[in-house]
């Protein structure tokens, strides 16, 4: 299988490995409507945040959309996060370049994307779907990238978007670019997306046909007479015995014997007037269940939508090229479903949750958003922002009132690394902080449970218990008196605290495996 190489993929091959655990701190001045909804919009570095967020969401996300920059040579990202590699730590961190030959542009952005794919992989649930927008200028290396991180099996659609409703006369090439695209990757074997709903009102009994309701279509078909001559034959009414000639560069649809049993069955309709054509009933019941497929081409929502959109709820463009709601919209309920949990790391102007938000009033499903965005001023004053109005209802540009979604979301940032750069636990992380990221980097399974909030007790799995004793200002030590208060467990006890007084001997016989905060915690 082809794989993408560049300059710099060896420093940041397992780079999402080193990115330290981060606590996130909750700010409930920036947070709306009702904290618990399960939706959050978190400040921060996004290859951070992921990490951070991992011990609590790993393999629960249903549908990812990202956004990420599209590496134009004329946008102003910035890879913020340190490589210590020499190699690359000279030019990571640095304004894109925009000479449109300069390959560096295109190295430093797939150093970008590669750890934070890595990531996004592990947040997918099974069935789950990943789409990301991209143009022509890193479409060929991000599919490649995405067959790297998702293996080529995963590669569901390649999908075209028509972005732009009108032309371009000033394209430099004499085409007009007026399309991007939207790659969909997905774990799951089979049908990834549900389809679009079928239009079942076209269908009708004008007739009283027994079979129920139908539709005519037309039964020409594609090849000529040379291609398939079996498809050229005359057909003949068998009420009128008028003979309605095949069309010389199409045929029919059918085979004569296919065609005759059509018309056995009442199948065909032919037309009143000699110059025109017969057609097929097609009935609604002999259709499949399954939706038939979500098109290749999207057309009808366009990126000017979406800027009348932003200009709607704020009053000015204050984001440039947002995405319509409608089109995420749509990606969206193509891969979830009531209650199910979707993330956006490229956040920008808010757009995935003013989707989601609008699906959940649409059709009850009470789906759950993650969103992340780097910039704490977009963060805060559009990302945020865009979402509470839209959930609480705003006036519009024209003054008129438009009513809100629902919802609401917790904001939070991302707070100091876990640990020290000594190795010590960070002055301030909480209880519950410390326990999601010991039972995540111990069983690899996020804690499904809140953690509890009297006792020792984590969590367990299978046949192991774990237990955090934590007074991060007396320390804690694990002694008789602390065993005596673990409950009795068929299997391994394991048990983090700051030391024990405890001789090895009587630590194997109770089955207690002991380890100490902080050093023998994986950060």
């Amino acid at each position: 299988m082809p794989t993408l190489h560049w300059r710099g993929k060896d420093a940041v091959l397992n780079h999402h490995l080193a990115v330290p655990y981060h606590v996130l701190r909750c700010d409930s001045e920036r947070s709306a409507g009702t904290p618990g909804s399960g939706n959050l919009i978190v400040e921060g570095d996004n290859l951070a945040a992921l990490k951070a967020l991992l011990p609590y969401y790993k393999g629960q996300v249903k549908c990812i959309y990202i956004d990420p920059p599209y590496n134009t040579g004329n946008e102003g990202w910035v890879y913020n996060d340190n490589v210590s590699s020499p190699e690359i730590r000279g030019w990571l961190g640095q304004v894109v370049g925009k000479e449109a030959e300069d390959l560096n542009r295109h190295d430093k952005w797939l150093c970008m994307m590669w750890p934070r794919l890595k990531l996004l992989k592990e947040y997918l649930t099974q069935d789950g779907v990943l789409f990301i927008s991209i143009d022509d200028q890193e479409v060929a290396r991000l599919r490649l990238l995405c067959d790297d991180v998702f293996g080529s099996t995963a590669f569901v659609a390649q999908l075209v978007w028509k972005a732009r409703q009108h032309l371009d006369s000033r394209a430099v090439s004499g085409i007009s670019t007026d399309h991007e695209y939207v790659l969909v990757y997905s774990p799951t074997k089979g049908r990834a997306l549900a389809g679009k709903p079928r239009d079942e009102a076209k269908y009708k009994n004008p007739d009283g046909d027994g079979r129920g309701d139908w539709m005519s279509r037309s039964i020409l078909g594609l090849a000529s007479i040379a291609q398939r001559p079996n498809l050229h034959y005359p057909l003949i009414d068998p009420a009128t015995g008028r003979a309605f000639p095949c069309p010389a560069n199409t045929g029919w649809r059918y085979s004569k014997e296919t065609m005759a049993g059509k018309i056995a069955d009442a199948r065909i309709l032919f037309p009143a007037k000699a110059n025109g054509r017969p057609r097929e009933k097609v009935f609604l019941a002999d259709l499949q269940t399954t939706a038939p497929g979500f098109p290749s081409v999207i057309d009808g929502i366009f990126t000017a939508d979406g800027t009348a959109e932003v200009r709607g709820i704020f009053g000015s463009g204050v984001f440039n090229f947002p995405k319509p709601s409608d089109f995420v919209a749509d990606l969206i309920a193509q891969a979830s479903g009531p209650g199910d949990l979707v993330l956006d790391s490229f956040a920008g102007s808010g757009t995935t949750g003013h989707a989601v938000l609008k699906l959940n009033q649409r059709d009850g499903g009470g789906r759950r958003f993650i969103l992340i965005e780097m910039d704490r001023t977009i963060a805060q004053d559009i990302t945020a922002e865009r979402v509470r109005r839209v959930a609480n209802g705003y006036l519009n540009a024209t003054g008129g009132a438009t009513a809100g979604l629902g919802g609401g979301f917790r904001y939070c940032s991302l707070g100091a690394p876990l640990f020290d750069p000594l190795g010590g636990l960070n002055p301030g992380v909480s209880r519950e902080a410390l326990a999601h990221h010991l039972f995540f980097t111990e069983t690899g399974e996020p804690l499904s449970t809140p953690v509890p909030m009297t006792g020792p007790l984590i969590g367990t799995v299978d046949d192991r218990a774990f237990y955090l004793f934590f007074d991060p200002e007396n320390g804690s030590v694990f002694d008789d008196e602390a065993l005596a208060t673990l409950p009795s467990f068929d299997g391994e006890r394991v048990v983090f605290a700051d030391a024990c007084q405890l001789p090895d001997s009587f630590l194997t016989a109770a089955r207690v495996t002991f380890k100490q905060v902080p050093y023998d915690v994986r950060g």
